[in-house]
């Protein structure tokens, strides 16, 4: 999987590292790796952001050794030899070699190097395998001695249970505690994930969709926030909510991989009154479904993922679960600016702690309608729409 070099959700010297020790080490001492990206090339000496956060210099020794293998390559035997002139910006490297002792530079006998381009194509092929075999929900049950999780899918008043079924080969990660972001998402094991949990899958269904065996797990503990903005900062990026559950206040932080997003009136209306179990007069995917043939935001696995939309589904037909968080990942994206003391708000978070407050995943304005229809049951719309999607779309709806 990519994630072992980009990121996506392993610490990125998983791969490469193991690769490297399994080739005979390097005849030289102390020596130091390396792990990030090319910032900067000239001639022999390359500037790399370190994925430790820090910018250190390359210098490549005469007759240093370079690589460069594909995503997903466990070790080196289908690498093949990279000419420095085909090391760009972007790239992700593992540099092996001494350290200066100010920390700065290091002297490099080898390089191995895994191409943007090449990553960029692995995340689009990983985005497409999650969505047509990925499933996702709230957990709702662990046996963690017979190996299976059970999730529910709930959109309004359609609810599916589904049991995820995990082997010793299925790989759980698990997002950290305070992280929208699926590049930190962790090694965890199947006792860590709890009821409540929100949690997505990738495997291998039963024909009637109840079931799937895992391949891939991802899952983490987050927040659902209903309440009214109290205090807004700016220049801080962050906010103050009253929660309508706890009455307490939150300090809520935005960060640029929060998606926010404000309901247009009319469109919130309509799902106030589905909330309500009264009739409207359209459903809410049909207030912003895409034409036939367009691109449009698939919620079917829990997060988006562009597809083809050339072909009716339920989704669009607006009798699958889908089709709320289908149109909300529509709605134009909002601005902290275009908040306001008094609004009310609905949040998916972190976790966070009460000193630290919650990092924002998922914001939506313009829900008074909504919240005095169902002020508990209006959240449901959110839940499982907030995770971050393995394969690159890291918080997109």
């Amino acid at each position: 999987m990519v994630a072992l070099i980009c990121g996506l959700a392993l610490p990125c010297g998983g791969v490469l590292l193991r690769a490297q020790e399994s080739q005979p080490p390097a005849p030289q001492t102390a020596a130091t790796r390396s792990l990030g990206t090319v910032k900067a090339i000239s001639g022999k000496s390359i500037t790399l952001s370190t994925d430790a956060g820090s910018d250190i210099t390359v210098l490549l020794q005469d007759g240093a050794r370079l690589l460069r293998v594909e995503p997903g390559e466990k070790d080196l035997k289908n690498a093949v030899p990279l000419e420095l002139q085909d090391l760009q910006p972007g790239d992700r490297v593992l540099v092996r070699g001494k350290m200066a002792d100010d920390g700065k530079s290091l002297q490099a006998g080898s390089l191995i190097a895994m191409k943007k381009m090449d990553i960029a194509q692995k995340r689009v092929q990983e985005r497409q395998e999650w969505q047509k075999r990925g499933v996702g929900g709230l957990v709702s049950a662990v046996d963690p001695s017979t190996g299976t999780i059970t999730i529910t899918t709930t959109a309004l008043a359609t609810t599916k249970t589904i049991a995820i079924h995990v082997s010793q080969n299925t790989q759980l990660r698990r997002y950290a505690p305070n992280s929208v972001k699926f590049d930190d998402a962790k090694a965890a094991p199947i006792g860590e994930i709890k009821a409540g949990d929100q949690l997505r899958a990738r495997g291998s269904r039963s024909a009637n969709g109840s079931e799937l065996t895992a391949d891939e797990i991802v899952s983490g503990s987050f927040r659902n926030i209903a309440g009214t903005i109290t205090a807004i900062d700016s220049s801080a990026g962050t906010m103050t909510v009253n929660d309508l559950a706890t009455k307490k206040s939150v300090l809520i932080k935005i960060t640029p991989e929060s998606q926010l997003r404000k309901l247009p009136p009319p469109m919130a209306q309509r799902i106030a009154a589905r909330l309500k179990g009264a009739s409207a007069d359209a459903p809410p995917a049909a207030a912003g479904s895409a034409p036939a043939g367009s691109a449009e935001p698939s919620a079917t696995n829990g997060t988006a993922a562009t597809r083809s939309t050339g072909r009716p589904d339920s989704a669009q037909s607006g009798q699958g679960p889908s089709d709320l968080q289908q149109a909300l990942s529509r709605m134009p994206v909002a601005m902290l600016a275009d908040l306001n003391k008094g609004d009310a708000v609905m949040i998916v978070a972190t976790s966070g702690s009460q000193e630290e407050g919650a990092t924002a995943i998922t914001l939506l304005a313009g829900v008074e309608p909504i919240l005095e229809a169902s002020p508990k049951g209006g959240q449901s719309i959110l839940s499982p729409w907030s995770l971050s999607s393995p394969g690159g779309d890291a918080g997109t709806p």
